[in-house]
């Protein structure tokens, strides 16, 4: 039949023309517009009584590329949740924004000499296109860019706040600067160097509040990349020590960078986690980034006149097996430990062939510089290390141990030292292997241990002892304590409590980023500018590329490209003491700023007096009076954070770390930026290579054969088929527009949430879509027909199966979208629709609560059958159908009648029937009567209602 024959069948045409006309009056009427408590969108009417709820997707980085249709997964996911707590009654906030600065549009800037701003403005158009066409419910006055001064001015107003602010211990929260001043006058809070506050000089003071801010600059060691021009973070370098955009080597440096005191907070930011709604695996990965570590500082004396090495452990327990020390190739002390002459007796596996110490350590520190962090960091790499010619002293053993360098200790965790046990350590088993270094066991290993392998089990010490402490015997806590008691004993140590975590490098030397609120007079001190001067904007500049260098000039030094820019670099300001001329900062902030409090700016994007109205941020975003749900002791934040895994640890963390300053500081009422958590799945894709190895066009592939037997051609070509990430270079993109196109959004919204569970990745495959579409078009039949275009549901009520069929279906689609199993909803809607296509009536009580349900996951084709039903307005707000109880339980079971095992009879009987009452039944069964014949019953085993079995004999 063609459409010609049926004008009125649901086709991809028709689907799209009833999804232009939705999202149109959707728009026009508002719909989806969240109202507030308070401030410019404040609609007090609207929002009393009703409960609120906020849903967000991690921020999208708008791509040149566009979407492809593994991008809208979390999308529609949080659209349909969001459309069913609609349906709750709820007040939802649910809107987009865009992570708009960064590196990729920059670098497409340098390339083409277009603005960055021109390039991601067009960006964000083409992804705004292809998102409304998939029918999102966004709040559409609340979509905020980072890029939009209006929204940078309040994160440099943000960054300023923590500028401004010092972490106080005993009170274990931020307070504002001069509190701290007033606490070093006071003489409450000691000054650096122990002398009262008034007898230091004016710069001596500014040091000592500087040193004490939570948004410092200090010289630390960065990752410099040449051949780019900038300094790039750990995670943006591969394990091969090269630049994550152009492959680029990059080389450690020491320069002067903004800092965020993150650190501060490391037990808060650890401890809270018990207070958030987020999966077990992400709060490990949290901890394991933090990496709280309880142990002891141990010094170790070395021979000579140099100070002692502190190392952090936690196993000082294993001291006895400590039989060398390795140092980071970076650490302050190297210079001063290496001797002129390698020592009597130095084995020639330690030199590295050189002629002298200092020969061997400048060429391993420099080789060192070569590679990134998490390159050193990979446990499979060989190691690698040279002997520094010094010695120092084991403080418990007395022994003497060789120093080292080595890169697999680095300076960003623990002291950039370590005390080597290689009997319980299996790096330094494999270091001491290399470099013929002894090794003690401390710890008894279990039996069957390979003798010729590290022990990091548990067991009694052993080879433990000396004159002044014994530890054989003892397990390992004992162990530890009575070591930690005789270093504080001897002054040689102490317990403590370290962390991985090291505070967060805030500086970039970008064009396309925020700029720094701060300027620098003529003898270089910094002044935060006042509110009142913000948003300090870019400036136009003809060269956005930094200057760069030969990839491999380890001597070169970062430049940015705002320093070029002097007319906006070198400006005169009244701060308060009259005009001065000032320089401005020219590094930029990291594109994870804007990322860092975006959620806030959501809920009050319109406020131009604050960053947010505290009564705005208390309705949306406050804690919860009794706890929220599931959560003893609630923090507050998004009622539901959708996201990637990839995002699972730094903007996590850097995002709670902002906000917990904001809440010490007064400016929120909520603790936690996210109080629920959940990470999607991704979408893949069959992606085909020809003989050569080259990829193929995934589009173009024919599949001959099914399953496991199925082969694969090209233009009549054998090709072998893999899983891939889908993108260009494996020609196996598709996007949603296409599937738009030629199936309509809704269907393509339908299969994506059919495909399996949200948090779980799984394949695309573009034929099976037509399932979504089939099952769509049977709805659309059932309703409307497709000859006359007349509703053709019926007024009757519907039969009693059909009846409880929907009922349990209403009660299974609510408990799936609560739970965001919309893959199980779907299904159990598919049942029930072919059930009425069976039962050959549609009957209007059950086709209009099915549509209903349907609307989260199709809503253009659920709002246009509503309004075909005869009833006027959106369908976003009808309440969800409700469940007849007394419809869930079926009025019969069948119970199973068994003879000696074997099924004799079938029985039904309610549900509720008592167990004597069944075993009277399947008694007087005339199938169990004639089965048993002249037998005797032993014995009778009945589980009501389902089961009886008779023993006989």
């Amino acid at each position: 039949m063609t459409e010609q024959e049926h004008p009125h069948r649901y086709t991809a045409a028709l689907a799209g023309e009833i999804e232009r006309r939705w999202q149109d009056r959707w728009e026009e009427e508002r719909t989806f517009e969240a109202p507030n408590p308070a401030g410019p969108w404040a609609e007090p009417n609207k929002v009393g009584g009703r409960p609120k709820f906020m849903v967000q997707d991690m921020f999208p980085y708008p791509s040149g590329a566009g979407l492809h249709v593994g991008h809208p997964l979390p999308f529609v996911a949080t659209d349909v949740y969001a459309r069913f707590q609609r349906t709750q009654g709820k007040n939802v906030l649910y809107t987009q924004g865009f992570d708009a600065f960064g590196l990729p549009a920059e670098q497409h800037a340098v390339q083409t000499g277009q603005h960055p701003r021109k390039t991601t403005e067009d960006n964000i158009v083409t992804f705004t296109r292809q998102l409304r066409q998939l029918g999102l419910s966004y709040d559409r006055r609340r979509r905020v860019a980072t890029i939009d001064p209006e929204f940078y001015r309040w994160t440099q107003w943000i960054f300023l706040q923590i500028y401004n602010a010092w972490y106080d211990e005993q009170a274990g929260r931020a307070r504002p600067i001069d509190d701290l001043v007033a606490a070093y006058e006071a003489g409450s809070v000691r000054t650096p160097d122990g002398r009262p506050w008034a007898d230091l000089s004016d710069a001596e003071r500014r040091e000592a509040v500087d040193s004490r801010r939570l948004a410092y600059k200090k010289k630390v060691p960065v990752n410099w990349a040449p051949g780019l021009g900038t300094v790039v973070a750990n995670e943006e370098v591969t394990n091969e020590g090269l630049t994550e955009r152009g492959d680029m080597p990059v080389f450690q440096r020491n320069l002067s960078q903004w800092m965020m005191r993150i650190t501060a907070y490391a037990d808060r930011l650890t401890d809270d986690l018990d207070r958030v709604e987020w999966t077990e695996s992400i709060k490990q990965m949290q901890r394991n980034w933090i990496g709280r570590s309880h142990g002891a500082a141990i010094t170790f004396p070395v021979q000579g006149s140099q100070p002692g090495v502190e190392v952090f452990t936690t196993r000082p327990d294993t001291i006895f097996g400590a039989t060398f020390m390795v140092l980071a190739p970076e650490h302050p002390l190297v210079a001063s430990l290496v001797p002129d002459a390698w020592p009597e007796g130095t084995k020639d596996a330690w030199t590295d062939g050189a002629a002298d110490p200092r020969t061997a350590v400048t060429a391993y520190q420099r080789a060192a510089m070569r590679k990134s962090d998490l390159e050193r960091q990979t446990d499979d790499k060989a190691k690698t290390g040279v002997f520094t010619g010094a010695f120092a002293t084991n403080p418990v053993s007395g022994q003497p141990v060789p120093v080292f360098i080595a890169d697999y200790v680095m300076m960003g965790y623990g002291t950039g030292a370590i005390m080597a046990v290689p009997a319980e350590d299996p790096r330094d088993w494999d270091f001491a292997k290399k470099y013929d270094l002894p090794y003690v066991r401390t710890v008894q290993p279990h039996e069957g241990h390979d003798e010729d392998a590290a022990y990091t089990g548990v067991g009694p010490m052993i080879n433990s002892s000396n004159e002044r402490i014994s530890l054989d015997g003892k397990d390992i806590e004992d162990a530890k304590d009575a070591v930690i008691a005789l270093l504080e004993q001897d002054g040689t140590g102490h317990g403590t409590i370290t962390y991985k975590l090291r505070d967060w490098l805030f500086s970039r030397q970008r064009y396309w980023g925020e700029p720094f609120p701060i300027v620098y007079d003529e003898d270089g001190v910094a002044h935060p500018l006042p509110a009142s001067m913000l948003p300090v904007e870019l400036p136009d500049v003809a060269d956005y590329s930094p200057k760069t260098y030969e990839p491999d000039d380890a001597d070169s030094m970062p430049e940015s490209p705002l320093s070029r820019a002097e007319e906006w670099v070198e400006v005169e300001l009244d701060l308060g003491d009259g005009p001065r001329k000032y320089r401005r900062e020219t590094d930029t902030m990291p594109n994870w700023a804007g990322s860092c409090w975006y959620e806030l700016r959501y809920t009050d994007p319109a406020n131009t007096e604050r960053f947010v109205d505290p009564e705005v941020e208390k309705y949306w975003m406050g804690k919860q009076q009794g706890g929220g749900e599931g959560i003893a002791d609630d923090p507050g934040g998004v009622d539901l954070y959708v996201g990637g895994p990839e995002h699972a640890v730094l903007h996590l963390l850097y995002a709670r770390f902002w906000h917990k300053v904001l809440y010490d500081l007064g400016h929120v009422s909520s603790e936690e930026p996210f109080r629920r958590l959940f990470i999607h799945g991704y979408v893949q894709a069959y992606a085909y290579r020809d003989h050569r190895g080259q990829p193929v066009p995934a589009a173009e592939v024919v599949e001959h054969g099914e399953g496991q037997e199925a082969t694969y051609t090209w233009n009549g070509q054998a090709v072998t088929r893999e899983h891939g990430k889908m993108g260009k270079s494996l020609k196996n993109v598709v996007t949603p527009d296409e599937m738009a196109a030629e199936y309509g959004a809704d269907t393509f919204r339908v299969y994506e949430m059919s495909m399996g569970p949200v948090d779980q990745s799984r394949p695309w495959e573009t034929r099976a879509i037509v399932g979504s579409q089939r099952f769509l078009q049977r709805l659309w039949r059932n309703v409307v027909d497709e000859d006359s275009g007349e509703v053709r549901v019926v007024e009757d009520a519907a039969d009693e199966a059909l009846n409880r069929l929907l009922h349990k279906t209403i009660d299974g689609v609510q408990r799936d979208y609560e739970s965001l199993h919309f893959n199980t909803a779907a299904a159990k809607l598919i049942e029930l629709n072919n059930a009425v296509v069976k039962a050959g009536v549609a009957p209007r009580a059950v086709m209009e609560a099915m549509v209903q349900m349907v609307a989260p996951l199709a809503p253009h084709l659920a709002e246009e059958l509503w309004e075909r039903l005869g009833h006027d307005g959106t369908l976003a707000f009808e309440p969800f159908p409700q469940a007849d109880p007394g419809l869930l339980v079926d009025d019969l079971v069948t119970c199973v009648v068994q003879i000696q095992g074997k099924v004799r009879d079938r029985l039904q009987v309610a549900p509720d029937i008592s167990d004597a009452d069944l075993e009277a039944l399947a008694r007087q069964s005339e199938k169990v009567l004639e089965s048993l014949g002249d037998k005797q019953i032993r014995k009778v085993i009945v589980r009501a209602p389902k089961l009886v079995n008779i023993v006989a004999g």
